[in-house]
């Protein structure tokens, strides 16, 4: 790939390590595509939202273990991922169908 001469010297300007309470990327429009924060509850919460800001994909880390949620067009749970202490499930969800939920 080609790079410019800016890119060059940005490379070298690129921290080691990056420390924040809110970690946020935003689009050409300086739209909210994705954040990465620590709630107070102090679960860790990476967030994808579509052009339109709407959450579409939601991964999480807590003390009681994780969970990943991928959501449809309606913002409706299609996959939905979870390890706790209490067990294990993926439900998976389809509009005009039953849903299912997959224990061990």
């Amino acid at each position: 790939p080609v790079h410019s001469a800016a890119q060059a010297e940005d490379a070298g300007n690129v921290p080691a390590v990056l420390r924040a309470r809110l970690i946020e990327l935003v689009d050409e429009h300086g739209q909210t595509r994705a954040q990465l924060k620590v709630e107070s509850s102090g679960e860790a919460v990476f967030r994808m939202r579509d052009a339109k800001g709407i959450i579409r994909v939601k991964l999480g880390a807590s003390e009681d273990g994780s969970g990943l949620l991928l959501l449809d067009d309606q913002t409706e749970p299609g996959v939905h991922a979870l390890v706790k202490r209490t067990g294990t499930t993926l439900s998976l969800a389809e509009k005009g169908k039953e849903k299912r939920v997959i224990k061990p």
